[in-house]
């Protein structure tokens, strides 16, 4: 097995990497553009905010697995992966500590407006009657959208501040806001409505796709505090731009087109806006977290190695619940499911998806295949006359 590691991994992953692969590759200063010419014969590629373009797919001819050293996805050609077989798996609430603490410290930054006096004192300049001014944290109201592993742990760290936590989440019902102590609303614009910071904490999907938009900034005040460390794209780049420009302060560590590379120019009207404190898409980017997360991506190319079951897959299909098939007894030894599947498809039906479960003794199994289309009971009693068969049943 040879593994590309083309972002940033903790040292201590790398090197178990290099001890499970036949070959493990570093080279973490790729970029997206790059990756077409690199992937070469390596079977499983990992990357953290590297895009991976069908290009890169289409050029790995024995890539089999991405791994997403992170939760999100999206920068990820899925579609290309799945019409190539390619399986993507991510790692899932690994960051979640590092993410929460960056949404805390950007919404401290502003409410004591610290990048400022930063700067100031850089300028040469000591402005302490600017820059004493500060409503503080204690009985402030704070709204948490999305309530997935982040939106949890920057609901925890928020405790000790002693602020009143308002939360609307797609699942969230107001008998769990309840046992999560916190205020249930019912849209992101009650939430909006009733609180001074509101913070953003939702995977990008076609759903949550520009799900910010005029509506929900017009229910924040001038001084009110916008905190954004998930994606960019949940917010509709002009309602932010407006929010900015009426005196809404913004957090953020993303932005709309936002470089691919690890460093570059990047002139942005959001980036340089005055109302807006921004990191540089770094929410992840702490020792800890990188641990967590390379060892869970260290696990998924060990389960890829001995041919296990991928963790946190995201791409293969969940059969619907009617889907047709059959179920075959048969014995076990060589050839008989051939036979088997060599009828269905002289029927012109696929196997889509299919279980082969050994009896003890290994004398004996039953096999679970999923097809495109139903057999007919003809067919049926043709699949029992096969060498070696027991008995068929249809499954649906």
């Amino acid at each position: 097995m040879k593994v590309l590691v083309a972002d940033k991994l903790h040292a201590d992953v790398v090197e178990k990497l290099k001890g499970l692969a036949r070959e493990c590759v570093y080279e973490p200063s790729l970029k997206a553009e790059d990756l077409p010419g690199a992937i070469g014969d390596a079977e499983v590629l990992i990357v953290r905010s590297t895009k991976v373009s069908a290009e890169t797919i289409q050029a790995g001819k024995r890539l089999s697995l991405i791994i997403r050293a992170g939760a999100g996805v999206n920068t990820i050609d899925l579609e290309a992966a799945s019409g190539r077989g390619v399986s993507v798996c991510n790692c899932p609430g690994k960051n979640a500590v590092a993410v929460a603490e960056l949404a805390v410290a950007l919404m401290l930054c502003w409410d004591r407006r610290i990048p400022g006096g930063v700067s100031a004192l850089r300028e040469e300049r000591w402005d302490k009657g600017e820059y004493s001014k500060a409503t503080g944290f204690q009985g402030r109201k704070v709204g948490i959208l999305g309530l997935g592993s982040i939106g949890e742990a920057v609901i925890e760290r928020l405790r000790g501040f002693n602020v009143e936590v308002l939360a609307w989440s797609r699942s969230l019902t107001p008998e769990r806001a309840g046992l999560l102590g916190v205020t249930y609303c019912a849209t992101p614009e009650a939430v909006a409505r009733q609180s001074s910071i509101v913070s953003v904490h939702v995977a990008l999907t076609a759903d949550t796709r520009d799900m910010l938009g005029e509506a929900f900034f017009n229910c924040m005040e001038p001084g009110d505090i916008f905190i954004n460390t998930c994606r960019a794209e949940v917010v509709e780049r002009e309602a932010l731009l407006s929010a900015l420009n009426k005196g809404i302060l913004v957090g953020t560590d993303v932005f709309h087109g936002e470089p691919a590379g690890k460093s570059g120019e990047f002139v942005d009207e959001i980036a340089q806006h005055p109302n807006l404190y921004g990191t540089h898409h770094i929410g992840a980017s702490t020792t800890q977290s990188e641990l967590d997360t390379g060892m869970e991506a260290f696990r998924i190319v060990e389960a890829f190695g001995t041919g296990a079951p991928l963790p946190n897959c995201v791409n293969v299909r969940n059969a619907p619940q009617d889907s047709p098939g059959v179920v075959v007894r048969h014995e076990d030894r060589v050839g008989v499911l051939a036979g088997v599947f060599k009828k269905l498809k002289e029927a012109g039906i696929s196997v889509q998806e299919m279980e082969n479960t050994i009896f003890e003794g290994a004398r004996a199994a039953s096999a679970r295949i999923v097809c495109d289309k139903r057999p007919e009971a003809a067919l049926i009693a043709d699949l029992e006359a096969c060498d070696g068969v027991f008995a068929v049943r249809l499954s649906v």
